[in-house]
């Protein structure tokens, strides 16, 4: 089976400089790891990983799913749906400030 791997990091790229978003902000709201953001990214090690780490990134950066899945294997991936992205873009903003308010919290007490 043939892998792209740098058409998904050229994705992922891509939609971070769309939204505005950092890679330590696409794996907080991924829930992974920023290395594994930034061996994607970059192309730095392709080694197979767990279906569940595109999906997570896919999902965090506002796509379906298989988005990234489909991109590695070279096929069309879907489309997103507007609303489904800005509803995901409000959870991921509303985990983030979440977090530093537990960081405060904890700084305060």
């Amino acid at each position: 089976m043939n892998e792209d791997w740098r058409a998904v990091g050229q994705a992922i790229g891509e939609r971070l400089d769309e939204r505005g978003t950092t890679m330590t902000e696409l794996a907080a709201q991924a829930e992974v790891s920023l290395t594994t953001v930034r061996e994607l990214v970059h192309v730095l090690n392709t080694r197979r990983r767990n279906p569940r780490t595109l999906s997570r990134i896919s999902k965090a950066l506002g796509w379906p799913e298989d988005h990234l899945q489909k991109v590695l294997r070279g096929g069309e991936p879907s489309t997103p749906d507007a609303g489904a992205d800005e509803v995901q873009a409000l959870r991921a903003e509303l985990r983030a400030l979440r977090k530093r308010v537990e960081h405060l919290e904890e700084r305060l007490s």
